[in-house]
This record gives structure tokens, sequence and C-alpha cells, in this order.
């Protein structure tokens, strides 16, 4: 049975930062997973892509389905680039797509970026649309990196991930919990854009901005924080109940940054263990906001980890990567207990494009 896999894993996350591309070698030793990102970068939305991913939820049917195969056909073509500019030859390329619609409560969620179009562009057997089987599954097909949170970062207590949402995995005598937690950059890099900023850098901007305990009051009483069990968020929550409630504060943007950062570094330390002693690992985007991570120092009890540049940056694709080997072997990928599924299953399509 082969037991190294090399394998690229692609993430494109809500707060439109760019395409995520990470070349990781998964190795299976002594029956554990071990795994190291050899090469990685992420790609920048040109302003024009960037754009037509913010306005994709608004097309027809006909329109979308045309995003679909274009934006698969252009991730496509920029693996290949990838792939040429490192001289690498990957097994299999595992590709999340970009989140359009995520409505688990009507058993529907859309990630686009067709995977036969990956495949055809790169001749690569390509593993995409992981959410949809566990939807189907009566489950709310996310989060599902708590699969590689599990065999990969298994010495944590708990697994942050902070990007336009904030997620945790944690570790408990029974498996896994796993949830989304609050909105963070699809917010704090929306109120950026209104002073001329593609996000904040470390914070600046919020710490410089005054507290709103009004506003303050409003976002933590939003039903979502009080629900228990298995959670997802989306685009569309965030549209209906969060942007209202900024909007009519009439505050200023510094302020607007101040205030939710404080909200976003609550909600986060309510969710990680209350234990002193437990270590949370923290990755995503949002890790580099040194004014959220202080706030949360401050309001938990957790050791608060701060991996390499590497693995904040790539954790999502390098455990995408991970994901497509295990649906790739027929394994599960996906976790009953993190997503409130009927049951544990292995979820992605698997496109074997002919040989070139």
């Amino acid at each position: 049975m082969k037991k190294i896999y090399n394998v690229i894993g692609l993430m494109s996350g809500t707060s439109l930062d760019g395409l995520d591309i990470a070349y990781c070698e998964l190795r299976i030793n002594r029956n554990k997973w071990e795994s190291t990102i050899l090469e990685a970068e992420t790609v920048n939305y040109t302003h024009v892509w960037k754009q037509i991913l913010q306005e994709a939820p608004g097309l027809d049917g006909l329109g979308l389905s045309l995003l679909h195969t274009s934006y698969g056909h252009w991730i496509g073509q920029t693996v290949n680039q990838f792939i040429k500019k490192f001289g690498i030859t990957p097994d299999l390329i595992a590709s999340h797509g970009h989140t359009v619609f995520h409505r688990p409560q009507d058993r529907m969620t859309l990630q686009i970026g067709s995977g036969p179009a990956i495949a055809a562009e790169t001749g690569i057997t390509t593993i995409s649309d992981f959410r949809s089987l566990n939807i189907a599954l009566g489950g709310q097909g996310a989060p599902l990196v708590p699969m590689g949170d599990k065999l990969l970062f298994g010495e944590y207590d708990a697994c942050v991930n902070i990007g336009g949402f904030a997620n945790i995995s944690i570790k408990n005598k029974k498996g896994r919990v796993a949830f989304d937690i609050c909105p963070v950059n699809i917010v704090l890099n929306l109120l950026a854009e209104e002073i001329g900023l593609p996000f904040d850098p470390l914070g600046s901007n919020a710490k410089g901005g005054r507290f709103n305990k009004t506003l303050f009051d409003k976002l933590e009483i939003l039903d979502y924080y009080f629900i228990e069990g298995p959670r997802s968020l989306g685009k569309e929550w965030v549209e209906k109940e969060i942007l209202p409630l900024l909007k009519e504060s009439r505050l200023s943007i510094s302020d607007l940054l101040c205030t939710f950062t404080h909200h976003a570094a609550v909600q986060i330390s309510k969710a990680l263990p209350k234990e002193k002693g437990n270590r949370a690992i923290f990755t995503g985007g949002g890790t580099h906001n040194s004014f959220l991570i202080e706030l949360i120092r401050e309001k938990s009890q957790c050791e608060i980890i701060i991996p390499s540049d590497k693995v904040i940056e790539y954790k999502e694709a390098l455990v995408f990567a991970l994901l497509g080997v295990l649906r790739f072997k027929n394994l599960n990928n996906c976790l009953a207990e993190a997503t409130g599924a009927c049951c544990d299953c292995s979820s992605g399509a698997v496109h074997i494009p002919p040989r070139k």
C-alpha cells in the first residue's frame, strides 16, 4: 500500500484574499499521518476576479454554471503555473472551491470551481465538492477541517482557524467537537475597504478606535451564539444579521473595527477550553491581527500557540490535501460528531482524467 502521497491542496476563503496553493507530502508512519508543506503560495485575485466572485450570488442559473466552469479552468491553469514554477509532480489535487451559497438548513451548499475542469487542465486526478454528501446526510457541511486537526494536529487541545469566519475543533473524551464560532475577516476586511485598505494591518485601525458597548451588546445576543451542537455560518448570515447592525450604529470605521474585533475576541475566547494548561493552535490570516490575538490572550485561560507562517497561512489547504487522499483511498474524511450528520462519510467527487 502506498504510504507517501504528494498532493496539491487548494483553498479559497470567504475573505477573498486569493487562492491558497499548498504542495504537501502526506505520510503514513506507524499508522499515523504526518505532513510537510513542501511549497506554497497565495495567488491574489485580480480586481476583476474579486468582483466576479463577490457578485456570484446574484447570478442567474446559467451565469452561475458558466462561472463554475470558467473559474475551474482558471484554477487548473493557475495550478499548472505553480507546478511548472516549482518543478513538482503531484499525485492528486484536492480543491475546496469557492463558497457562493451555504444553506445547510435547506440541505444545500455550493462551492464553485469545476473539478472536471481542473482535472482536464492539469491532467491530474482531482477531488472536489467535499461538502455536499455531508449536507445530504443531514450535516452542516462544515467544518470539515476537524478531521485534519484530529489526524495531523492531535497534540493540541483545540485548533482555531481565523479566516473569513473563525472555526474551532476541540478534543474531548468522546472525540472531537467542532463548529464555526463567528465572522471575523469577512467583516473586518469589508470595513477596511471603506477606508481604502484591503484589510486592517495588525488590527492597528481597530486598536486606534473607540469601543462601543451599545453595538457590542447587540452583537453578543445574536441567536446563533446560543445554538448548541454543530453549527456553521455563511455570508448570507452576515448580510442578514451583522451588516444591518453596523450600518444603523452610525459609528466611524475605526470604532466599528474596534468594537467588532472585541466581539470576535470574546466569542473566540468563550469557545476555547476553560481549563488552565490547555493548548490551542491558531492559524489563518486573522492570526496576523496582533490586536485580536492580544484581546484573546487577555480573555482566555488557554495557552495560545502561534505556529510558523507557512502553517498559519496554509493549514486549511494542507488539510484539504489530506481530505483528498482519504477520499481517494475511500476512507472517511468527514466527522459526523463535528458536522451533525447521521454518520461519518468519505465525501468528495473524484475526477480521473486520461493520461496526458
